[in-house]
């Protein structure tokens, strides 16, 4: 890897994702944000697409509205933005997209669901990937989050130009002081955190905490999230359970920080059972609570996890219910992946992504001149 030169590297970096209402993709690009600022051979500035509205003073305005640009640039490599993004010596694209530019480019891509299953992906979605795709065949290197995103990339982008950059927990956010749902005080909990859509497998999950839910007849199930694209399968699934186990989930609809917080404080487990995930911050996050996970085989969970959480089939319901019952109840388990847990934290740092991310800068950048 190239040595960095003792001028700092100049970085055009996308700052969309930390605009507007902060979701999991924009706290992650904040941590990169704060870290490769930290660094002495760096000088990052970052970069939006907004047309109106205040940004923030060190931010840059690209002069497009993202609808307009990415329909452009899913057909056309114009117009490129290069005189809007500064001395920059590279560019990188935190969030999928990266502009059309004679300057060397790095897109992160932090999962692939949306590619293998356009079909349930909404029209910008869609348009994003398209602007993906001409940005990977015209020779955009991919940051992948995981190992299991860079096998995806090379296999539904066909590129070899990915690199592996893993990321990192999200900081502990809220007090989680106080019970900010009356039903569950001083009751049992399994809890699932995130949006309620096909890749969350969530419907499975309703249906082996139903398999389950006779052995623990005050457990209760919390599905904490926005709704999404699976809320119909979900509420049917719900509906086909006796009532008397049906009565015992609860939806919580979007949760806030203070929230979040007091749920991992106070569940029993986490249960992840993913379709696909490119890198999975709840599990980390359940780790940080000293809170035991069961989750599924697919996408980046085993390299993630490590030997932090009972993995099982994400199609097999049986599976999924034995594993549950069996966390719940083996104290031994629980105190080895609580153990596993703590242990598999200290292998992720943000100082260290950030490291590797100004490497494949470094790199790029002599590959430009």
């Amino acid at each position: 890897m190239t040595e960095p030169s003792s001028a700092p590297l100049s970085v055009a970096f996308d700052g969309g994702p930390l605009l507007g209402a902060i979701t999991g993709i924009g706290a992650a690009v904040e941590q990169m944000l704060m870290a490769l600022r930290a660094r002495d051979d760096l000088a990052v500035q970052t970069y939006a697409l907004s047309f109106r509205g205040h940004l923030p003073a060190d931010m840059a305005r690209l002069p497009l509205p993202a609808m307009v640009a990415h329909r452009l640039w899913a057909r056309t490599d114009h117009p490129r933005l290069d005189r809007w993004l500064g001395p920059a010596a590279v560019v990188h694209g935190t969030n999928y997209v990266v502009p059309p530019s004679r300057l060397p480019r790095l897109v992160t891509v932090y999962d692939c669901w949306f590619l293998r299953n356009a079909d349930h992906a909404g029209g910008d979605v869609v348009r994003a990937g398209r602007v993906l795709r001409r940005a990977v065949a015209g020779g955009a290197m991919v940051h992948a989050s995981s190992r299991a995103t860079a096998d995806a990339v090379r296999e539904l982008l066909g590129t070899e130009r990915v690199e592996v950059v893993p990321l990192a927990a999200l900081p502990m956010a809220g007090t989680g002081r106080s019970t900010p749902i009356a039903e569950l005080h001083d009751t049992p909990f399994i809890v699932s955190i995130g949006t309620l859509e096909r890749r969350k497998n969530v419907p499975r999950l309703v249906r082996a905490f139903g398999a389950l839910a006779g052995r623990h007849p005050t457990l209760r199930l919390v599905l904490a999230g926005t709704d999404g694209d699976d809320r119909v399968a979900i509420d049917a699934a719900i509906d086909e359970l006796p009532n008397a186990a049906s009565a015992r989930i609860v939806r919580t609809g979007r949760i806030d920080a203070d929230v979040k917080h007091w749920l991992l404080d106070h569940a029993q487990l986490l249960a992840y059972p993913s379709l696909d995930e490119g890198f999975g911050f709840p599990l980390l996050e359940a780790m940080q609570h000293d809170l035991p996970v069961v989750a599924s085989t697919r996408g980046s969970i085993p390299e993630v996890a490590g030997a932090a959480a009972v993995l099982v089939d994400a199609d097999d319901t049986d599976s999924l219910a034995h594993a549950l019952d069996t966390v719940l109840t083996d104290r031994s388990l629980r105190t080895q992946l609580v153990n596993s847990g703590r242990a598999r934290l200290a292998a992720f740092s943000w100082d260290d992504t950030a490291r590797q991310l100004a490497g494949l800068y470094h790199r790029l950048a002599q590959e430009g001149t």
